[in-house]
C-alpha cells in the first residue's frame, strides 16, 4: 500500500544548487499555510514566518548570513525565495515550535514539487541591527529569535545517504 505522505517524507532532500526561479505565489501560499499547521507547545503558535522573494532583500540576507559564517559565497545556493522562521522567546517551547514549522515548510515544498534547504544562522542575523531593522520595517515587535531560513526554488537535490545503522532501538513487551 502506497502512502503519499510517507513517500514525501522519505523522498525530501536538501537542494544546494538552485536555478534562481522564484516559487509562484499560489504555491508559496500553500507552503506557508502548511507552516501554520505545525504542532506547537500547548498550541501557542510562537513562530512567525517572513516570506521573501524580493531580490534585494534575499541578497542582503544572503550576504549577512555569509558574513556571519565567515565566507563570501551564497549560503542560499541561488534560491530566489526565502521563508525566515522566527519564534517568540517568551514561550518555553519556541525553539521546537520553530523547528516544526521549518519541517512542515520543507515537507510541503517537496509535496508540491519545490526544492528546499534549511539554512542556519537566522538567530545571529536577526540579533544584528540589519535584522532588527527588517523586523521593524515589517512592524514585527516582540522578543523574536531567528530559527532558520527555508530557501525554496528549483534545482538539484542532494542524493540520499543510506540510513545509518542503529538508528532505531526498541523496547517491546
Amino acid at each position: 500500500m502506497k502512502n503519499s505522505v510517507i513517500e514525501t517524507l522519505c523522498s525530501r532532500r536538501s537542494c544546494r544548487h538552485f536555478d534562481g526561479r522564484k516559487v509562484d505565489r499560489e504555491t508559496l501560499d500553500k507552503i506557508l499555510e502548511a507552516g501554520t499547521f505545525a504542532p506547537s507547545g500547548m498550541g501557542r503558535q510562537s513562530a512567525i514566518m517572513i516570506a521573501i522573494d524580493d531580490p534585494e532583500t534575499v541578497h542582503m540576507l544572503s550576504e549577512l548570513n555569509a558574513k556571519i559564517m565567515g565566507h563570501d559565497g551564497d549560503p542560499f545556493y541561488g534560491a530566489a525565495t526565502v521563508i525566515v522562521v522566527l519564534a517568540d522567546r517568551s514561550v518555553p517551547t519556541y525553539l521546537y515550535d520553530g523547528a516544526l514549522v521549518m519541517g512542515n515548510l520543507m515537507n510541503a515544498a517537496e509535496a508540491l514539487g519545490v526544492n528546499s534547504c534549511w539554512i542556519h544562522r537566522a538567530k545571529e542575523e536577526f540579533a544584528l541591527p540589519e535584522g532588527q531593522a527588517l523586523l521593524k520595517k515589517l512592524g514585527i515587535t516582540g522578543d523574536y529569535e531567528g530559527i532558520g531560513h527555508c530557501v525554496l526554488g528549483y534545482g538539484e537535490k542532494v542524493p540520499a545517504k543510506p540510513r545509518k545503522d542503529h538508528y532505531i532501538y526498541r523496547i517491546e513487551a
